[in-house]
Order: structure tokens, then C-alpha cells, then sequence
């Protein structure tokens, strides 16, 4: 089937090459020349594990352009997967899908499916509709699906090519038979609903997930003041099949392109419409305050940062992404430079990106031994292998003073045994052989 994808991001880059791998003729859109040029000749403008490979392997059946009208003017299918960044209000910005839906509805020259994949208030897929319909003046037929992806950045590949559902809300058997056409090879369960349930099972899932990271970080830190071990705690829980293990790592909060964006949007819909979410609202102070987490803890051994050197082991919100949005360090490293320190930092793919994001005060690091050394206090903010593989001992011979901020729960009980180390983590005893605070 040919298949246009406008965007390509993290949503329609990956929707794109999965679907040409699954034997469909796709055609990439995006405004960007330069990134258009780059993917012409093979290689991604992401970091995502396994998508440069799959592009290679589908070239033959992928094209890359910044021409929408022809892309879209033969289109059987055209995907919308551009951002829907946060508004100041916590609101969803709808300007790019609208400015594809002008240019869609500007170059269609056939019947085709329009399927919104970006992330959009509940309603969107209607007012989208209606606007077509509006511009085509009954030219003619157009019709409008939701489609919204389940992708989890670090596995997008993965979580495409084997997808835990695939969820279409259609509002008319065309657009259904049509989109249960296009993942008729995807062995995936497939449910068909009507376009506004499809639209709020994607902020309720993303939604829940966020609820579970905050509540767990709630219970990680009140497991610090009473003394129990918050990864007991968590792996008691899990036994329990109606909670299970996923989503309950104590750490510092959740960051990226969904789940912050995602909860606001939804309070702010709930608001609104003249209701509030209480759990949701809750959700979004809790990781907001979690990101400071390992600043309050560091102030117990040193009272300001003035002339330290702080090494920070990674700098994306998570491991297996380049992605700094929302990320914890984005929150922690302009307090620590506004203290005085000199911070060393390494990242194996996010360096690049956070230099564009605080481009002054950091030096970037090769490797993490490099980045410890003659540290006087370490901060980890990404749970990277390369950060996992760091040896107990390293931080005591390299670092000036081993003193350790472990935000992500790297190293488990007992790691740390019989050195001379002051190691504290989230939701766990700290660990101090060192016996000062406030040095």
C-alpha cells in the first residue's frame, strides 16, 4: 500500500520504516532539507537501537522528501505523527497537525484515510474532520482515524514491530478495513473502537504509568525516613499479578516526550471541562519534586558546590535515547553551576544535545573513570550499562572523595561493602564508611 508519514521524529520516523519494513511503499515528510538529505543517504537523525539498521535494510521501499503534495496526493493512507509540544498552560499545541492537515487537504487528489498518530486531545480526530471536509469542499472523500502509538523511546523499534495492541478509532468501515489492511502482517492484538475512546486510551495508559512512577517514588522516600528498603518493598509488590514489577524502579522522577507532556495535557483537559484529576495533578508535583531529589541530598555532606568538581554520569532521561526533554539533569545541573562547581560529565549519546540545551560550564568526558577522577562528589542521573559497570572500587581510587548520588539505584546491596565510600540512593540505607556530612 503507499503510505506517506508526516514527521519524522521519534512517532513517524519509526512508524514509517516499520511499516516499509512490513512491505508497504512509504514516503517520509518532513520540512526539515538537511535532515531530509541525511536520511536519503541511510542514516537516522535519532538514536533509537535498531532503526538506522532497519532503514538500511528498506531503503528500496522508503522515500524521504520535503515535497508534501507529492507525497500526499496519491497517499492511500497518510500517518500524522509531528509533535504536539506543551503550551504554557499545560494545553497540547495542535499547530503542526493542523499545518499538515492544510497541506493534506491542499495536494489529496484521491479518497484516502488521514490517521492521526500524534498524541491530541480527546475531540481532535473530529475538529481534524471537520476541517478537512471544510477545505475540500466535498471535492472529495476524506476520512479521519486515530491510531495513537504505544512507544517507549530506547525499544521504539521494538515496541512497533511487536506492539503490545495496536488501537484504531474509526468512525466508518472504511477507515477500519483500510488500517486493519495496513497491520494485517503485525502480530499484534488489534482493537477497533470509535475515535474518541482511542484518543483517551492513550493518555490513560501513558497517564497510569506516571501515576505508578510517582507513587512508587512517594513510598522510596518515606522508606528512607522509617528504614525500610524501598527494593524489598517493590519486589514484595510485584508478586502481586494485579500490580506486577514494571514501572516500580525508585528513582528521580520520569522525563521524555510523553509522560510529562501527557499529564498535563489531560489535567489541563480535565480543568478544562470544569473537573480535576487529583491523582494526575498529585503525579505531576511528585516528579517535579523528585528531580531536586538528589540536590537536597548531596546539601547533607556539602553546603554549597562553590569550586567542587562534580562528575555527573549521564545526562538523558533514559538510557538507550539521545532525548534530554524533561530529563532530571536539565532540572539539577543549573543549580549545581549556579553554586559554583566545575562539573565533569559524560553521556555516550547525549553530549551533542545537551550541549545545544546549556551550552557553558560543563567538560565533557570520554569515558566515566575519566569523569570521576578527582571528583568530590558524583551524581548519577542515567542508568546507562556504561554507569552499571563502573567497578566499587573505581570511585574510591579515582575520586577525591567518594561520595556518591545515585539517583537511578544502579548498584545493588552490598556493592559497596568494606570500602570507604559514602553511597546514597533512592529509597535505601545510605551507605557511609566516610562518616562526615556537611565536609
Amino acid at each position: 500500500m503507499k503510505i506517506a508519514v508526516a514527521g519524522t521524529g521519534y512517532v513517524g520516523l519509526v512508524t514509517g520504516v516499520c511499516l516499509a519494513a512490513h512491505g508497504h511503499e512509504v514516503t517520509c515528510v518532513d520540512v526539515d532539507e538537511a535532515k531530509i538529505e541525511l536520511m536519503r543517504s541511510g542514516v537516522s537523525p535519532i538514536y533509537e537501537e535498531g532503526l538506522s539498521e532497519l532503514m538500511t535494510e528498506n531503503m528500496e521501499r522508503l522515500t524521504f522528501t520535503t515535497d508534501y503534495k507529492s507525497a500526499y496526493e496519491d497517499a492511500a493512507v497518510i500517518f500524522v505523527g509531528v509533535g504536539t509540544p506543551e503550551k504554557r498552560d499545560g494545553s497540547a499545541n495542535l499547530k503542526y497537525v493542523y499545518a499538515v492537515a492544510e497541506q493534506i487537504a491542499d495536494s489529496v487528489k484521491n479518497e484516502c484515510v488521514v490517521v492521526i498518530k500524534s498524541t491530541v486531545p480527546i475531540g481532535t480526530n473530529d475538529r481534524i474532520e471537520a476541517f478537512l471536509k471544510e477545505r475540500l469542499g466535498g471535492r472529495l472523500p476524506i476520512h479521519v482515524a486515530s491510531n495513537p502509538e504505544f512507544l517507549a523511546q530506547g525499544t521504539a523499534v521494538r515496541d512497533t514491530m511487536h506492539a503490545s495492541r495496536i488501537v484504531i478509532g474509526t468512525e466508518d468501515k472504511f477507515s477500519e478495513d483500510r488500517l486493519r489492511e495496513v497491520y494485517a502482517g503485525f502480530d499484534a492484538p488489534l482493537l477497533a473502537t470509535n475515535r474518541r475512546s482511542a484518543e483517551m486510551i492513550k493518555y490513560a495508559s501513558n497517564d497510569f504509568l506516571a501515576l505508578k512512577i510517582s507513587y512508587i517514588n512517594e513510598i522510596a522516600n518515606l522508606c528512607e525516613i522509617i528504614g525500610a528498603d524501598i527494593e524489598d518493598v517493590t519486589k514484595g509488590m510485584s508478586y502481586d499479578t494485579r500490580i506486577g514489577s514494571k514501572f516500580l524502579n525508585a528513582g528521580i522522577g520520569y522525563g521524555g516526550s510523553c509522560f510529562p507532556k501527557d499529564t498535563k495535557a489531560l489535567s489541563w483537559l480535565a480543568t478544562f471541562n470544569d473537573r480535576e484529576i487529583k491523582t494526575i495533578k498529585a503525579a505531576i508535583e511528585v516528579n517535579e519534586s523528585q528531580k531536586l531529589r538528589p540536590i537536597r541530598k548531596a546539601k547533607q555532606y556539602y553546603p554549597d558546590f562553590r569550586d567542587l568538581k562534580v562528575a555527573v554520569l549521564g545526562l538523558t532521561f533514559k538510557p538507550g535515547t539521545d532525548d534530554l526533554r524533561e530529563a532530571p539533569s536539565l532540572v539539577t545541573i543549573p543549580v549545581i553551576l549556579e553554586d559554583g562547581a566545575r562539573i565533569y560529565a559524560w553521556d555516550p549519546v547525549g553530549e551533542e544535545n545537551f550541549r545545544r540545551r546549556i551550552p557553558d560550564g560543563i567538560e565533557y568526558c570520554e569515558t566515566p573513570e575519566e569523569t570521576l577522577k578527582d571528583a568530590d562528589i558524583c551524581f548519577i542521573f542515567t542508568e546507562w550499562p556504561g554507569v552499571k559497570a563502573i567497578k566499587a572500587q573505581t570511585f574510591v581510587d579515582l575520586m577525591k572523595r567518594p561520595i556518591i548520588i545515585d539517583g537511578r539505584n544502579c548498584f545493588p546491596k552490598g556493592y559497596f561493602d568494606g570500602l570507604n565510600v559514602l553511597y546514597d540512593s533512592i529509597g535505601r540505607a545510605v551507605v557511609d564508611t566516610l562518616g562526615e556530612k556537611n565536609v
